[in-house]
């Protein structure tokens, strides 16, 4: 069941792109090449200071609200099991069935880093252009440009450039999560996940942050890791993946960085607890230090509860991660930034706790509004059977008094979304990628 990654690039691509390769383990040409039609444009990479306005904000309400075990473990019982097509690799069908509710200190042999250091290294472009082949049928990446946030530009290092996605978990879109106007087609994860790492290798974040990741073991972690990448997993420990028919396993958070760049000091796994109980939700927070400026700083990732009427277990999870937060950063004395979906909008608690933090936190994504104090209209965007919903649910925290957020990348407008909303053909998540800029502030004290 378990397949270690010390394979050959061919093997590895095999599975990426599902088309047999004859290549050496240094090639990433597939069998048949074909012209690459999908090319990038340069402000995907390099940015640019124009921004597109967004449409006015829509309101969904959907969900049920919560039943009488709403702390969670209970509903397993009763989960009915819903079939998803084949498109779906079956290589965890094994583990999704060990991984129960004390899948965390029961299997911790799948927490563990694997080991990429006999394999040799990918060259993004290569893995960029195979991405691109597999894709050549479908539309363009959808162009999104940076915008310019620097106030000055005193600082002479290097900018961190950390991604926040939730990329939607394949068995959820394809067994779950009712995008009524969505092909099947377009949820295939033989041309998804490709979508998934055009979107990255275009960035090219020194961190990346990720919910909803079932296929970390088969797809992200053979793969990133030999982009330079040091990778950590933590699933949850009732995933509704595993509810799904050949399924892949638990979805969880996941957190990658560069470690030409950074250098890991300290990693903690989280389980969030809600009125002193653990809960199925979590989270990554790991202290780094950046090699160029000797700087510790916390990144820190994680997913809140979904759906309306779970306010205040959403309210007490955040308020559990700040106070481990706190601890890990020695109360704000460690910069840090915060990734996630908080599957809240800006009106919630969960978010005014964290707005109101002793860690003096700020939302990065503010800083494109006018006034610099106003969220984006959305950061999701879909169509269920229950109707459209577009809300803002994701976001970046960072600490305002020690970083500062050079730039942000700017969101699709709903022309380019489309009528049929997230996902899509040209678009593998009904959530947005958010990419910001940081850079380390020369004066640290002057906004505490």
């Amino acid at each position: 069941m378990y397949q270690s990654p010390a394979r050959s690039l061919c093997s590895a691509l095999s599975t990426l792109c599902c088309v047999p390769c004859t290549a050496t383990s240094s090639s990433l040409l597939l069998r048949s090449p074909v012209p690459v039609k999908r090319a990038l444009s340069p402000p995907a990479f390099l940015g640019s200071s124009s921004s597109a306005a967004p449409p006015r904000r829509g309101r969904c309400h959907q969900g049920a609200s919560p039943c009488s075990a709403a702390l969670g473990p209970g509903v397993a019982s009763s989960r009915a099991v819903c079939s998803m097509g084949n498109s779906t690799s079956r290589l965890y069908s094994a583990l999704a069935k060990t991984l129960n509710s004390s899948a965390a200190s029961q299997h911790k042999e799948y927490l563990e880093q694997l080991d990429s250091e006999q394999l040799d290294p990918i060259d993004p472009k290569d893995l960029l252009q195979e991405c691109q082949a597999v894709l050549q049928k479908r539309p363009p990446r959808l162009q999104r440009d940076f915008v310019d946030l620097r106030a000055d530009s005193t600082s002479t290092h290097r900018p961190i450039r950390v991604m926040q996605w939730n990329i939607l978990a394949q068995a959820l879109g394809e067994g779950k999560d009712n995008f009524v106007q969505c092909p099947m087609e377009a949820l295939k994860w033989e041309e998804r996940k490709c979508l998934i790492l055009e979107e990255i290798l275009a960035y090219q974040p020194d961190i990346l942050c990720l919910q909803e990741v079932d296929h970390y073991f088969d797809t992200f972690q053979p793969l990133l890791s030999r982009l330079g990448y040091q990778c950590t997993f933590f699933p949850k420990p009732w995933s509704p993946c595993l509810d799904v028919e050949h399924n892949n396993g638990p979805d969880g958070c996941a957190l990658f960085f560069l470690k030409d760049r950074f250098t890991l000091i300290n990693s903690v796994n989280i389980r969030l607890t809600a009125m002193k109980l653990k809960t199925n939700q979590v989270a990554i927070a790991q202290t780094l230090r950046c090699s160029e400026t000797g700087k510790l700083f916390c990144i820190a990732v994680t997913h809140l509860k979904a759906r309306t009427g779970w306010e205040r277990f959403r309210s007490a999870q955040g308020c559990d991660l700040l106070h481990n937060l706190k601890n890990i950063t020695q109360g704000a004395e460690i910069p840090l930034i915060i990734c996630g979906d908080f599957n809240a909008e800006p009106t919630e608690e969960v978010y005014k706790e964290f707005s109101n933090s002793s860690l003096n936190l700020n939302s990065a994504y503010k800083l494109l509004s006018e006034d610099g104090q106003s969220e984006p209209p959305y950061t999701t965007w879909k169509i269920r059977p229950a109707g459209e919903c577009r809300h803002t649910l994701d976001y970046i925290w960072y600490s305002q008094h020690a970083l500062n957020v050079n730039s942000a990348l700017g969101l699709l407008t709903e022309e380019q979304i489309g009528p049929n909303r997230l996902p899509s053909f040209n678009y593998p998540s009904d959530h947005l990628s958010l990419v910001c800029d940081f850079s380390f502030n020369q004066d640290p004290d002057r906004l505490l």
